[in-house]
């Protein structure tokens, strides 16, 4: 990976970078809802508005970053101290730390509107009807990644503000992990003697994924800042007539044009010659950095997932025959081939869209958790003792078993071919009913990561494609 040597000076004075710090307008995302937990509409990535975090405009200069907190809060005792080094005391660095005093005030008070709407559960009545704890924080990651990374649509530096404010808060957010603990035996020496004494410790998961998570944020912030002085450009899509007229009359700049799906983004434009060699590779090396992000994100949301209950409110809400839900040809194909092949039936169902990629997938794992339900409620019924004896062979005999086992396969696999698939309805049920705040953080952060590096890799795909285009059209 290169080295982002202009990082330091695109930041403000008394901003430290940190380990913690990553639109989301990602194709297939949706917005989240941050009000109730009656309507959740989690995907890979997105929100579209933050509830911890004040949205910043891209137009305008405000929201610096923190000043330090060892500012003395008592300019008088500076000044007093001036005159005997034989030094005037200046007006106008009086009035600076002064006005820093108030930035520190307001935003100070800002946090404490944001840390009571965190411990109200988004019920701003106090009666108790809000969100739980874990829910709201999950709900804060996303809306803070949205209101830092909703409007970064191309392949440059994070403006100093908004990455302050995405290290300063995700530590808000982040240091509850802190506190977040397992007990553990340990042999203590007291007076000669070993005593087992239970120690806490950082939990497991916490303790492995969430530097890792940091990392990965450091890593994409990095990509991101490596993309100062291009060679490419970006165009409004509204502009494109216009300067294509340009580039008839002299222009040096070459403007691609888009198919209508990313209507919304700005165009990346390159020179008529295309890019230069050193270009193309820091793009293909960065792109390269950032799917692997984009995996090893994936994995860490996908495990952490795995790990959270099933809600019992899924559970009842499964039909009652999962050939109902999955369909007649696709259950005909899942109980009568003798060699099942999950890429073979994939290619027979020409899925042409990622709805229908996502809608299959829902039909996929309840008839899967439906046939799993009852193979268990077949096998309670026996007595312990003769399950126990012959539960390998009952397994894989089990018709529900084998049916059950083949649509985990084939959930997989379609997972594999659609890496950017949104979350299923069962990952969306976990999210909106989970208790548990460790994993709500892993999981929100995991899943914000994990859109960036998408979007990252599709930018620099966009700017690869122009390239390709420029250099060769006829193969375009």
């Amino acid at each position: 990976m290169d080295n982002s040597s202009n990082f330091d000076e695109n930041c403000d004075v008394g901003y430290q970078p940190s380990a913690s710090s990553v639109d989301q307008n990602d194709q297939s995302a949706t917005g989240y809802s941050t009000l109730s937990s009656d309507s959740f509409a989690y995907c890979r990535s997105n929100s579209e508005a933050s509830n911890f975090s004040e949205p910043v405009d891209d137009n305008s200069s405000a929201s610096e970053p923190s000043p330090s907190w060892c500012l003395s809060a008592k300019p008088c005792a500076n000044q007093a101290v001036l005159p005997r080094l034989g030094i005037k005391p200046g007006r106008h660095s009086l009035d600076n730390k002064l006005e820093d005093l108030d930035l520190l005030e307001s935003e100070l008070e800002m946090m404490k509107e944001k840390f009571a709407k965190l411990l109200l559960g988004e019920d701003m009545s106090g009666g108790g009807k809000g969100v739980c704890t874990a829910v709201t924080i999950s709900n804060s990651i996303t809306n803070l990644y949205a209101t830092v990374f909703g409007q970064n649509l191309k392949l440059e530096p994070l403006k100093p503000e908004k990455k302050a404010m995405w290290s300063r808060e995700m530590k808000c957010l982040l240091s509850v992990c802190d506190y977040i603990v397992e007990f553990a035996p340990s042999a203590q020496y007291v007076d000669g003697t070993i005593i087992e004494m239970m120690t806490s410790r950082p939990r497991s998961d916490i303790y492995i994924n969430l530097p890792a998570l940091q990392k990965l944020d450091t890593m994409l912030i990095e990509i991101l800042d490596s993309f100062q002085d291009t060679e490419f450009w970006y165009a409004e899509q509204g502009s494109i007539m216009g300067n294509s007229m340009r580039s008839r009359v002299g222009s040096f700049r070459k403007i691609v044009q888009r198919n209508d799906e990313k209507w919304w983004l700005p165009v990346p434009c390159v020179p008529l010659c295309g890019l230069s060699d050193n270009s193309r590779k820091h793009l293909k090396a960065k792109r390269d950095c950032a799917n692997q992000i984009h995996k090893a994100a994936m994995a860490i949301n996908s495990s952490i997932l795995a790990e959270m209950d099933i809600p019992e409110s899924y559970m009842a809400s499964l039909p009652k025959s999962g050939r109902a839900s999955i369909g007649d040809s696709i259950y005909r194909y899942l109980h009568t081939a003798d060699k099942f092949s999950a890429d073979h039936l994939l290619d027979c169902l020409k899925i042409s869209s990622e709805h229908e990629a996502l809608q299959l997938a829902d039909r996929v794992e309840s008839s899967m958790y439906t046939w799993r339900r009852k193979a268990c409620l077949s096998h309670s019924k026996a007595s312990w003792s003769k399950v126990k004896d012959l539960m390998s062979d009952t397994d894989r005999s089990d018709k529900n078993f084998i049916l059950a086992e083949r649509a985990e396969t084939l959930l997989f696999c379609l997972k594999q071919r659609y890496p950017e698939l949104s979350q299923t309805s069962l990952d969306t049920c976990k999210i909106q009913y989970n208790p548990d705040v460790g994993k709500a953080i892993l999981e929100s952060y995991s899943r914000v990561l994990e859109g960036l590096a998408f979007n990252i890799v599709a930018w620099i795909e966009d700017v690869l494609y122009a390239d390709k285009s420029v250099r060769n059209p006829d193969d375009v």
